[in-house]
């Protein structure tokens, strides 16, 4: 018989197409079952993975940003400070900078040089002052 696999919340995120903040929030409300790793991480379970797959589209991120919002780069700085942490990512002629939990931090394995996608919502705009 197959053993019962868990999942690291990012992968989780991924595969469901939703973020890690919104399982994490689903997890607060009771909607979704996590377990802990031996670092407290959050795990998921592949049947909780499948239940979610099958959640409303309104739920799921995935593929509904255009390519303008994604900002595909590599992580050129990570600054922990408490239970928060920020992260820039430099892409092409951009800088992103994301306020992020440690956890998320911790969870995607984000250090210096570490590939990643800045995707940029409209409630969550960074504003920089341009060069002349």
């Amino acid at each position: 018989m197959h053993k019962q696999q868990s999942l690291p919340l990012s992968e989780a995120a991924r595969i469901i197409g939703v973020s890690m903040d919104t399982l994490r929030r689903w997890d607060r409300d009771g909607k979704l079952k996590t377990t802990r790793d031996n670092r407290n991480r959050r795990l998921v379970s592949e049947a909780e993975v499948e239940r979610l797959r099958r959640a409303p589209a309104r739920h799921q991120t995935g593929d509904s940003f255009s390519a303008r919002n994604r900002f595909p780069g590599r992580v050129v700085s990570v600054e922990v400070n408490g239970v928060m942490a920020l992260v820039e990512v430099a892409s092409g002629p951009h800088r992103i900078t994301a306020a992020v939990t440690r956890d998320a931090v911790e969870e995607l394995g984000l250090v210096e040089g570490t590939p990643a996608i800045a995707t940029v919502k409209a409630t969550s705009v960074m504003v920089e002052r341009g060069g002349e």
